[in-house]
């Protein structure tokens, strides 16, 4: 039998005082105490020694996380280009560090790098803005995808209604671009996919 535990977080998406002193300390954290937690309904993840706890999608990030995944996932089947996942999926990107992204893609060249543990480093990734996650998403993952060496990265902002592209090159993100309502979205990576913004965030 699977067990399963609450955990508690903070207004700022830390553990709780009851739960940290269940485990390690933050900041002492390793992939090991990491793989060895219960099950839980809550996104957890590891980052540089921290345990990062965040509050469950609201309706309408889960809304846009599947209207933006079927639109890649039926282009990337349709030209059969690879694998498509969402969270909740555990994603090593380097030793200390497993994030569980929105969306990833990985290529049919780094299927290798999928296990039933957990995913390596994906080519794409996509994650939507929330109000708790926002300087995550656009500042430390941001440049730890970039370390990780992922190809492109998307964020999906649902309160300015955009999406911007970030794409590899010569070791640093540069924009691809950025689209807004009544525009379309496109991927340099998977070349040929068009993501109308609005039916994706409205």
């Amino acid at each position: 039998m699977t067990q399963t535990i609450e955990i508690e977080i903070s207004q700022n998406g830390q553990p709780t005082k009851e739960i940290v002193s269940l485990f390690p300390k933050q900041g002492e954290w390793t992939e090991d105490d990491y793989f060895r937690l219960p099950e839980t309904n809550r996104i957890i993840e590891l980052s540089e020694g921290r345990l990062i706890i965040t509050p469950s999608p609201t309706e309408k990030h889960q809304r846009i996380s599947l209207n933006l995944l079927l639109q890649i996932a039926n282009y990337v089947k349709t030209h059969k280009l690879g694998e498509v996942r969402h969270s909740p999926l555990d994603v090593r990107l380097y030793r200390g560090v497993i994030r569980e992204p929105d969306i990833v893609f990985m290529s049919n060249e780094h299927r290798d790098r999928i296990t039933e543990k957990y995913w390596g480093v994906p080519d794409l990734i996509v994650e939507i803005l929330s109000e708790s996650t926002e300087k995550e998403d656009r500042v430390t993952k941001f440049f730890e995808y970039l370390k990780a060496g992922v190809s492109e990265y998307w964020i999906v902002d649902p309160f300015r209604q955009t999406i911007e592209v970030f794409v590899l090159e010569n070791e640093t993100y540069v924009t691809f671009g950025k689209w807004g309502i009544g525009e379309t979205a496109k991927s340099k990576l998977l070349d040929g996919l068009e993501v109308n913004v609005k039916e994706v965030i409205d």
